[in-house]
């Protein structure tokens, strides 16, 4: 890669407990594989000053502040208030660039009906008011409720943001693109049986699509079964994308870095 080669990795659980035994190797890997910049976001109000300090502690690090779907049932009443000072506290803080990780998760039965559900869309409801509050983008968790996610933003608009992991239709793609969001390609379309995320990945136009590992999850195909996912590995994902569509690795890199920053603002920095 070119020295000047602006590979992201715009979502990356860095503060995660596989990482605890050798996370400065892990920084300094994806420095080497050419990346330069690795968003961290929260998932709950216990890792919020954890991934703020994991953030600062290295050049390429940035954060966001949310409180993950899967985490809502287990979220204090007050949760929404202390993510709220939160972003206030912060809010000049360069590294924070956005609200997440956020939105809905139908795709496990015990939280996709009745309460846990209707709890899910209040959090959901809530941050998008306060993404708007603070005049940040969001980062979407959009695992099958893709239209209700849009729903809501039709309802909330925000100043945009990335579908992390998109998996719906050509279709809902597209409309998400129109509300101002890039959608998250990562380790998923580096599978062959992947198809339907393939065909999304070669049918959108690339200043759709931004670069993400989901690390220590969603390990591409090229990783044994169970292995932790690292952010060195988007430089390879980046390779994948080229590969499908047809184009050189530098057009991916600069295409998604160049939307990264366009619908998260905050990332310019890394061009200064």
């Amino acid at each position: 890669m070119p020295r000047d080669a602006m590979l992201f990795d715009t979502h990356c659980h860095l503060d995660a407990a596989e990482f605890d035994h050798d996370r400065a190797q892990v920084i300094a890997r994806a420095q080497t594989a050419g990346v330069k910049a690795i968003v961290i976001p929260a998932v709950e109000v216990a890792n919020f000053e954890r991934v703020r300090q994991l953030a600062h502690s290295f050049e390429q690090g940035f954060y966001a502040l949310g409180i993950h779907p899967m985490y809502v049932e287990r979220a204090a009443p007050e949760a929404l208030e202390q993510l709220r000072q939160a972003l206030l506290e912060h809010r000049s803080d360069p590294k924070l660039i956005a609200v997440g990780e956020i939105g809905l998760d139908f795709f496990i039965p015990e939280i996709s009906s009745g309460d846990p559900r209707a709890k899910q869309e209040l959090f959901y409801e809530a941050q998008l008011k306060l993404a708007r509050e603070f005049d940040l983008p969001v980062l979407l968790h959009v695992r099958r409720s893709q239209d209700s996610i849009l729903k809501f933003l039709r309802r909330y608009r925000v100043r945009g943001g990335i579908a992390h992991a998109f998996n719906g239709s050509l279709q809902q793609a597209q409309q998400f693109v129109e509300l101002g969001f890039a959608l998250g390609i990562g380790g998923v379309m580096t599978f062959e049986r992947a198809l339907q995320i393939r065909r999304l990945a070669t049918e959108l136009e690339l200043c759709a699509l931004v670069l993400e590992t989901d690390a220590p999850d969603i390990s591409p195909a090229w990783l044994e079964k169970g292995c932790r996912n690292e952010p060195q590995e988007v430089l390879q994902i980046a390779k994948t994308l080229a590969e499908l569509r047809g184009c050189s690795v530098q057009d991916v890199v600069t295409a998604t870095a160049q939307t990264a920053q366009r619908v998260c603002p905050g990332l310019a920095i890394t061009a200064r």
